[in-house]
């Protein structure tokens, strides 16, 4: 199998300057010297040699074994140079992480560049609002409602204090419709769960709402529910951003839908699952950053699935570095058929799609054959959408599968401030379900 993807010659030198800075001046990466094959050979294949970078890596290197040799992290965090930033533990464990914001705002606004939206209305100085839990971003106050000058930070403003979307009340989803109408923010940057729970209130109550320009879903993954939900009250450009905490801008949405790798600031390994669990085509990542002299992270595992573009282009015109047709879900929340196929999030999510009346749902695998689908939903009918929904889930796990469906009033997010939409619960080790042929043998895709 190969991809023919296209890169730059600065790709290349980027990638092979970060990998000789690593094995020889970054402690994380010292004994990674016995896997590299030498500089006698290619760079993708010296690559693919190496193990992935985990959270737990980070923990064990934090901070002085994750930047060259000769740089004084505890003197650039007094001189505020950088700073510190916890991840929230969604995919396992919290970690910290270095913060270099002047690294992360350029990585930002080359991300912008692949979408032609983006390009135009993100300037670097446009009003943006940010709609998210504040475990992920902003300022948390539970108890106490913070007013609109409280939550502002420069060309920011995050219109939501509150930890548990479950319990926002008519008043707090009233004040955020406000004042987006009030701070006419260019883009509308957001939690997709939580836009979709303001909008159904919106379209419930037929609010009128400011439209900006453009709205940019991150944090988590959008589900083809939320986008319904969305677009009844939104009629504005959207894209989806990916990325991490620790590798920053990864993958951007264009206007025509695919994902394009901002490749000046990141490289991409992809590794494909066995084909008959989705390869060659679907397969994990592993991201290592460019332009970073104070966090030197080596094909991290962001435990995220995605899906290689098959064509390879991309009517955008933008066909330098890879090319996604989606980004799949986190690998925790992979679940399986009762023949040990792997499902993931956005087979799940396209088999659901078929539903209405559905304001939000969540599936948890038990055990091999046993499903329970939690669902939010005001249609009356409940016998009818409990056999819709049975069908639908027999038909992708197996007719042997043991599902129950559970109504709920209300889901709430899980302590990382995201929600679970999918997980299994026994653990699923993505590394059993990699095509062996292209994992730490050096070939090329």
């Amino acid at each position: 199998m190969y991809f023919n993807w296209e890169f730059s010659p600065s790709y290349h030198s980027r990638s092979l300057d970060v990998l000789e800075t690593a094995l020889n001046q970054v402690t994380a990466y010292r004994s990674w010297q016995t896997y590299d094959p030498g500089r006698a050979y290619p760079i993708n294949m010296r690559y693919n040699a190496m193990p992935a970078f985990t959270k737990l890596d980070i923990r064990n290197n934090f901070p002085d074994g994750l930047v060259p040799v000769g740089r004084d992290v505890r003197h650039a965090l007094e001189s505020r140079e950088i700073g510190l930033a916890s991840t929230s533990g969604s995919s396992d464990t919290s970690v910290t992480n270095v913060w270099n914001q002047e690294w992360w705002d350029a990585s930002e606004q080359a991300s912008w560049k692949l979408n032609s939206h983006a390009t135009k209305l993100a300037t670097g100085n446009h009003s943006e609002a940010i709609l998210a839990n504040p475990l992920n971003v902003g300022f948390i106050s539970d108890d106490i409602d913070l007013s609109m000058e409280k939550r502002r930070l420069a060309r920011f403003l995050y219109l939501n204090e509150k930890t548990d979307p479950a319990k926002w009340s008519s008043e707090h989803m009233d004040r955020m419709i406000s004042e987006l109408g009030i701070f006419k923010p260019v883009v509308l940057e957001v939690n997709p769960s939580l836009l979709a729970k303001l909008c159904r209130y919106i379209a419930n109550h037929k609010i009128k709402v400011f439209q900006p320009g453009m709205i940019v879903y991150t944090y988590e993954y959008p589900t083809q529910l939320h986008y319904r939900q969305i677009r009844q009250v939104f009629n504005v450009p959207m894209a989806s951003s990916y990325g991490s905490t620790e590798t920053g801008y990864v993958f951007m949405q264009c206007e025509k839908g695919k994902f394009h790798q901002n490749s000046k600031f990141c490289r991409v390994d992809f590794q494909p699952l066995k084909p008959e669990h989705g390869g060659p085509f679907v397969g994990r990542i592993l991201v290592t950053t460019f332009n970073n002299p104070w966090y030197y992270i080596l094909r991290f595992d962001v435990r995220d699935l995605v899906r290689v573009d098959e064509e390879g282009s991309c009517p955008c015109g933008r066909n330098s570095g890879i090319i996604l047709s989606a980004i799949e879900g986190r690998a925790i929340s992979l679940t399986l058929t009762c023949k040990c196929k792997l499902v993931t999030l956005r087979e799940l999510d396209e088999a659901l799609s078929v539903l209405d009346g559905i304001d939000e749902y969540q599936l948890e695998q038990a055990s091999k054959k046993v499903y329970d689908l939690h669902l939010v939903s005001r249609r009356l009918d409940k016998n009818s959408l409990t056999k819709e929904a049975s069908k639908v889930l027999k038909k992708l796990y197996g007719e042997e599968a043991k599902v129950s469906v559970i109504y709920e009033d209300a889901l709430s997010p899980e302590d990382s401030g995201k929600y679970s939409i999918a997980k299994a619960l026994f653990p699923i080790d993505v590394e059993n379900y990699l095509d062996e042929t292209y994992v730490a043998k050096g070939n090329q895709l």
